[in-house]
């Protein structure tokens, strides 16, 4: 089982920060060559499913999730549920009151130990890029 676990602080309310989150649609805006779209039910609920292009072109993979946990505006679990990336997701905003709010994201997945520790590095340094841009992206709806 791989775990990775990071983190940002958003200059933001934690009601914008869960609603920039939980904005599939345009998560593309933030995360690093990644379009995500619903594949059933609304998105906003358990039991919806997504499915996240990650990417150049037409060159990547699509990581299929089922919502498990949606408990507004603090946590949003997943199930990853594809072929190449399985395992569990979760996805938190912790309040900080007037400071704004934490979005935590953490992983723990099982994937192929000969693709992961290649990969590793890029993805980690990915995400953090990723979600710098997500603080921005939800201060922007601030």
């Amino acid at each position: 089982m791989i775990r990775v676990v990071e983190r940002v602080d958003v200059a933001a309310p934690a009601a914008v920060t869960w609603a920039a989150m939980t904005d599939w649609a345009r998560q593309g805006e933030w995360m690093l060559g990644t379009e995500v779209r619903v594949t059933s039910g609304d998105g906003r609920g358990v039991g919806s499913t997504l499915a996240a292009f990650t990417g150049l072109a037409r060159v990547g993979f699509t990581d299929h999730m089922e919502i498990t946990e949606w408990r507004p505006p603090v946590r949003c679990g997943v199930r990853h549920t594809g072929w190449l990336v399985r395992g569990t997701g979760v996805f938190e905003v912790v309040d900080r009151g007037a400071l704004g709010s934490t979005f935590v994201w953490s992983e723990e997945l099982r994937l192929p130990r000969l693709l992961w520790a290649p990969v590793s590095p890029l993805f980690r340094a990915g995400l953090r890029a990723s979600l710098r841009r997500f603080a921005a992206f939800a201060q922007a709806r601030a």
